[in-house]
């Protein structure tokens, strides 16, 4: 059984800041309704790529209103921009709004840029949110936890409201760093990554495990969830032609990201324009043959079996990346086709009943209006 859920980490585009968090709920109220496990929605600022999604916690607080039975998770929370408080309190009301559907992704921050909020902490980055699982793990719990206050004195905090879930869901980022498998296997975290290269994954999967069993912990208990660009079709030309442009976009603006990223670092990219396209040239076609869910039903299929045979429990599919909202609407259909291949029969009978052969998630949509 491999879970699958939905990934939102869009670059902006032609469509305005509204059309996108409409899109974004239906979405969500289409595969709430089919047996998709969570979706994810990510904290970013100050860039046009990731710049529709400043806040999770407010977006889930909208989508634990518009669904029923999707998980709820941030993908992720840079946690030195906030004060672990200030975190739980924000969840725990998403929680009790949705029935305690909640998860979090944490992130340590990756460039100067988005230190705003707490220059004073992009050194130590790692170190805070790696000293603040535990405080975060206890104010969810409930008990009591001391804070720098005001005249050098400590205040005992307790907050509130109070979540539905005894315990926090909580995954770890991962970009680049292996070490931060390793640190999600000792504090009994989950994992969030991408598929950069199929044998590093496998690599680092392995020494997860590992490292939860020498921490004492179930090694098969850890949840890695990775996120795959997104279109499925019956038509192998078609979804090509889909999806040529949109994803070479959504690469090109990605690079563009890190190049600015650099030159805040104080460095530069010796990369020209056209040595970029060539590079985002390649990737996206590594990206369609190899690293992705973009084709038939059989094709992504073969992707799915892969990952699930190397110990991947979730897939987050990533589906906004410049395709136009209607044809991801109507393509959310054999995305489910593909899931269902995947879903044990509990979790099967569990969701209500397919809508007819003739129907898509587009006439749903209209008929929800």
């Amino acid at each position: 059984m491999t879970d699958f859920s939905v990934y939102f980490f869009s670059s902006n585009d032609r469509n305005g800041f509204g059309d996108r968090y409409r899109f974004i709920l239906d979405v969500a109220r289409y595969i709430d309704d089919k047996g998709f496990r969570a979706i994810w929605t990510p904290e970013r600022h100050f860039q046009e790529f990731g710049g529709s999604f400043p806040n999770p916690s407010v977006l889930s607080a909208a989508l634990a209103v518009a669904t029923r039975n999707l998980h709820l998770r941030a993908g992720s929370i840079v946690l030195p921009h906030h004060h672990p408080v200030r975190v739980a309190e924000e969840w725990a009301l998403v929680d009790q709004l949705s029935g305690g559907r909640v998860g979090i992704c944490l992130a340590t921050g990756w460039h100067k840029g988005d230190f705003v909020f707490h220059p004073d902490l992009y050194d130590a980055r790692r170190e805070y949110t790696f000293g603040h699982i535990e405080t975060l793990r206890a104010l969810w719990r409930g008990e009591h936890v001391e804070f720098p206050g005001p005249d050098g004195q400590n205040l005992r905090v307790r907050t509130y409201p109070r979540p539905q879930q005894q315990e926090l869901p909580l995954w770890l980022v991962h970009t680049s760093n292996p070490q931060t498998w390793l640190q999600a296997g000792r504090s009994g975290l989950n994992v969030l990554t991408l598929l950069d290269s199929w044998e590093r994954l496998e690599e680092n999967i392995s020494a997860y495990r590992t490292a939860r069993e020498e921490a004492g912990l179930d090694p098969a208990a850890g949840v890695v969830t990775v996120g795959l660009h997104t279109f499925v079709g019956d038509d192998e030309a078609e979804v090509k032609q889909i999806v040529h442009d949109p994803v070479r976009s959504y690469l090109s603006s990605f690079v563009t990201q890190k190049r600015n990223d650099a030159a805040v670092e104080g460095g530069s990219s010796p990369m020209s324009d056209a040595e970029q396209k060539a590079l985002v040239d390649i990737a996206a076609e590594d990206f369609y043959q190899r690293r992705s869910l973009l084709g038939t039903p059989d094709k992504c299929a073969k992707v799915v079996q892969r990952l699930t045979d190397i110990g991947v429990g979730e897939i987050a599919c990533l589906v906004d990346f410049g395709v136009p909202f209607d044809t991801v609407l109507a393509m959310l259909p054999k995305l489910d086709e593909l899931r269902a291949r995947f879903a044990s029969p509990a979790t099967t009978a569990a969701v209500p009943q397919p809508m007819a052969a003739e129907d898509d998630a587009l006439s749903w949509y209209y008929a929800r209006k």
